[in-house]
């Protein structure tokens, strides 16, 4: 095949030349469909083809991937979808284009929790949904995420929109924890908090906190991570000097806790070269990779995390299986709806 892609309208290509620099005893090619940022990835890819002179081809969008390899079926190019969410991750496997991970390496560097019971996306890093809270302006030290429905949080909390995979997946965790009656009343609650329309990426819910828009807001750990070292653009990291992270509900059944991930394509045409990436993508040196360069929670046991996360402090992880997660998202979506969470608060 040829080693670059067709680009089409909304993706980006980004070729092997641009993200690894392939030996000359390279053994073949795979092709690579993700959501994640080229310069998250890019450390991975390098050391994948280092270690098997494989290529890697890579084309990059911000959304319709899954979309766009069910339309091109059995012609597909893509090997592998790298992505961020059980959603996203249960999505592909409900569109049909996906494939169950034969492999005993795989299955031993990937505890069970973090894999499809099919095996069709395999987890390969953990973040934690926590608590952004101002140094200046929030004193406590602990926080649930039922609190944020609190009033005495009216006009002090920012988050990015409901809608947004990331959100839909603590919703999911507060359906399957409290039903959807208990977790519509939550939302509402939560809504009328909010010191603005939910707008913006993580980052910016930090850059509010810093402007004095909010004094709390939702985000993912690994943000805070790429901030606090963001020496090209030095005013993320004097954003993310105002605040710290509060881990929720760390007295009861623990904080949210996502995953990015990774499937095989259903008619992946360099399928040996795909597993040989997923296997290496859960061994002790990737791992190693995703958390010192992505400030991540590896999910190979004994994999340490990096010494920043470490010093944000341990943190209780919620059990509830990514399975549970994963089926209460489109109930978790309507009521984002229903409550009118991304019109901002109701007064």
């Amino acid at each position: 095949m040829n080693s670059t892609f067709r680009i089409l309208a909304g993706a980006a290509l980004l070729s092997s030349a641009t993200l690894t620099a392939a030996p000359a005893f390279a053994d073949g090619e795979v092709n690579i469909y993700s959501y994640r940022q080229p310069y998250l990835i890019e450390p991975l890819l390098d050391a994948f083809t280092k270690e098997t002179g494989i290529k890697t081809n890579v084309v990059f969008a911000a959304e319709g991937l899954g979309e766009r390899i069910a339309a091109e079926g059995a012609n597909s190019p893509a090997d592998v979808l790298l992505t961020v969410d059980i959603g996203r991750l249960d999505g592909a496997k409900q569109l049909g284009i996906s494939q169950p991970v034969v492999s005993e390496i795989v299955n031993a560097n990937v505890p069970a929790e973090f894999r499809d019971p099919e095996g069709h996306w395999i987890g390969l890093t953990n973040r934690a949904r926590v608590i952004y809270a101002s140094k200046e302006r929030v004193d406590q030290d602990s926080i649930t995420y039922e609190e944020l429905a609190d009033p005495k949080w009216k006009g002090r909390l920012c988050t990015r929109s409901g809608q947004h995979v990331y959100t839909v997946g603590l919703v999911a965790s507060m359906v399957a924890h409290h039903g959807a009656e208990e977790t519509e009343k939550w939302l509402e609650g939560v809504r009328d908090n909010l010191a603005r329309k939910p707008a913006g990426n993580d980052r910016a819910q930090v850059k509010a906190i810093f402007a004095g828009e909010c004094d709390i807001a939702l985000g993912n750990t690994y943000y805070m991570g790429l901030m606090q070292t963001n020496e090209k653009e030095p005013e993320q990291q004097t954003w993310a000097d105002s605040v710290r992270i509060l881990f929720p509900n760390t007295d009861d059944r623990g904080s949210h806790v996502n995953v990015a991930g990774v499937i095989l394509t259903k008619n992946a045409p360099n399928q040996d070269n795909a597993v040989k990436l997923i296997e290496f993508l859960s061994s002790d040196e990737a791992q190693q990779i995703y958390a010192e360069t992505n400030h991540e929670y590896p999910v190979k046991p004994g994999v340490a995390v990096s010494e920043r996360v470490a010093s944000w402090g341990e943190f209780k992880k919620d059990t509830l299986s990514l399975a549970d997660i994963a089926k209460n998202r489109k109930t978790a979506s309507e009521l984002i709806d229903e409550v009118g969470f991304d019109d901002g608060p109701a007064s």
